[in-house]
C-alpha cells in the first residue's frame, strides 16, 4: 500500500461544527465585512494574545506590507533581505522603493546588521528586516544602525506570530511589524495579515489607509487601498486561537523528534534552535552539507519519492528573480552566505496533524541517505 503524501505544512482546521455558528451569525446580521463585530474582536484577542498594544487586520499580508510602507511614508532605498519569500521585496516595488540587499547571518539566516552600515546612502530610509523562520532578528543592533542614521524600521514578521523574548513580543520592535495569516501559517484566517502598530494615532492612519482613506461617509484623507479583513476570515481566526495551545504544543514536540533523531545524522544542520525565545516552530529547516552522501536537490527528489512533499525554502533567491538580480547589490558576490544557504536548504513537514509515525518516515529517508 502506497503511503499517503506528507506535506511541508498544513493549515489546521478547527472542527466544522464549531464554525458554523460563527457563519450563521453572519448571515443574521448581515455584516460581511468593513470593521464588523468578529474584526473588532479578533483586534482585541489579538492584541491580547500576542501582548502587542495595537493591531489592524488585513485581508493578506503583502498588502500589509505595503500599507505599513505608505503609513511611514517610506520613499527612496530599503535595505532589505535576499533571504525571504517574494512578497517582501515585491511590496517595496509596489511602493516605488529600490530593495537593497544586504547578505544574512549564517546561523540565522536573518539580516546581518553588521553588513547594513556599509549599504545605506543619502537614499536609504529604511531596512526591512525578516524574522526568518520565527527566529528573531538581532533586533538590537539592527535598532542602533537605524537610530544612527535616522532610518525607519519596518519587520516583515509573517513567520513570527506568538515569538517572544526575554522582553516579550517581538513584534513591538521597530517602527512597524507585518503579519502574514496566509493557509500556511502558525495562526491562519485562510488568507489574512496584519499591522502591530505602537500607538492609536498610527493604527489610525493605517485603518484609513486599508479602506481607500476613508475618515467617514464624505470624507477621504488619504488615497488607500482595500486591504479590510472579512468577518468570515475573522471569525475563523477566532476560532484558530482557541486551539493555538494545542498547534504550538504539537509543534514543538514535532521539532524535538525531529532534532533527537536527527543530532547524530552527518552533515544534517537543523537551524531555529533559539534557546531561551518563545518559539513557534514555523518551519523546521535543515542545512545539506556538501559532504552529504547526495545533494540537497537529490534528497528533494527521494524524499518525493517516498511521499514527503519537502521544500526548499527560500530557492531561489529573490536576487535571482529577473525584477532583481540588474541590481547592484543582487550580485552572489555581495550575498555569499544567502547563496551558499539556498542551495543548502530544505524545510521538513511540521504541522498539527502530522502523526510521530509521519515524522519518523520522514526522518527514515535521511538516516538512510546518510
Amino acid at each position: 500500500m502506497k503511503n499517503k503524501p506528507i506535506y511541508v505544512t498544513q493549515p489546521y482546521l478547527p472542527p466544522l461544527d464549531e464554525f458554523i455558528p460563527h457563519l450563521t451569525q453572519i448571515w443574521d446580521n448581515k455584516v460581511l465585512t468593513n470593521g464588523g463585530p468578529y474584526h473588532q474582536e479578533l483586534e482585541k484577542a489579538l492584541c491580547e494574545y500576542l501582548g502587542v498594544k495595537h493591531i489592524a487586520l488585513f485581508s493578506n499580508g503583502t498588502l500589509a506590507l505595503i500599507t505599513a510602507l505608505q503609513a511611514l511614508r517610506v520613499t527612496g532605498e530599503v535595505i532589505t533581505t535576499p533571504y525571504s519569500f517574494v512578497a517582501t521585496a515585491h511590496s517595496l516595488l509596489w511602493n516605488g522603493n529600490r530593495p537593497v540587499f544586504v547578505d544574512v547571518e549564517p546561523g540565522s539566516l536573518n539580516l546581518d546588521p553588521a553588513k547594513i552600515e556599509a549599504a545605506i546612502t543619502p537614499q536609504t530610509t529604511a531596512i526591512m528586516p525578516v524574522h526568518c523562520y520565527g527566529n528573531p532578528c538581532d533586533v538590537h543592533a539592527i535598532q542602533r544602525v537605524a537610530d544612527n542614521y535616522n532610518l525607519k524600521v519596518i519587520y516583515d514578521a509573517a513567520h513570527a506570530f506568538g515569538v517572544r523574548d526575554d522582553h516579550g513580543s517581538v513584534l513591538n520592535y521597530g517602527d512597524l511589524s507585518v503579519l502574514s495569516f496566509h493557509a500556511t501559517k502558525v495562526f491562519n484566517t485562510f488568507e489574512g495579515g496584519a499591522i502591530v502598530c505602537p500607538d492609536a494615532k498610527t493604527k489610525q492612519r493605517i485603518d484609513h489607509l486599508k479602506n481607500f482613506g476613508f475618515v467617514d461617509e464624505t470624507t477621504v484623507v488619504a488615497p488607500g487601498i482595500n486591504g479590510k479583513m472579512s468577518e468570515i476570515n475573522a471569525a475563523f481566526g477566532l476560532l484558530q486561537l482557541k486551539h493555538l495551545d494545542h498547534i504550538m504544543r504539537r509543534r514543538a514536540e514535532i521539532a524535538e523528534i525531529y532534532r533527537q533523531e536527527l543530532h547524530d545524522v552527518p552533515n544534517i544542520v537543523c537551524l531555529g534552535d533559539t534557546g531561551q525565545i518563545v518559539a513557534n516552530n514555523s518551519y523546521f529547516p535543515i542545512l545539506v552539507e556538501s559532504d552529504y552522501p547526495m545533494s540537497r536537490d537529490a534528497l528533494y527528489a527521494q524524499l518525493k519519492e517516498y511521499g514527503v512533499n519537502a521544500r526548499r525554502y527560500f530557492y531561489p533567491l529573490i536576487t535571482d528573480f529577473p525584477m532583481y538580480r540588474s541590481l547592484p547589490s543582487a550580485a552572489q558576490s555581495n550575498l555569499p552566505v544567502a547563496t551558499k544557504a539556498a542551495l543548502k536548504v530544505l524545510c521538513l513537514p511540521i504541522y498539527p496533524a502530522l502523526t510521530d509515525e509521519d515524522v519518523f518516515r520522514v526522518v527514515s529517508v535521511l538516516k538512510r541517505g546518510a
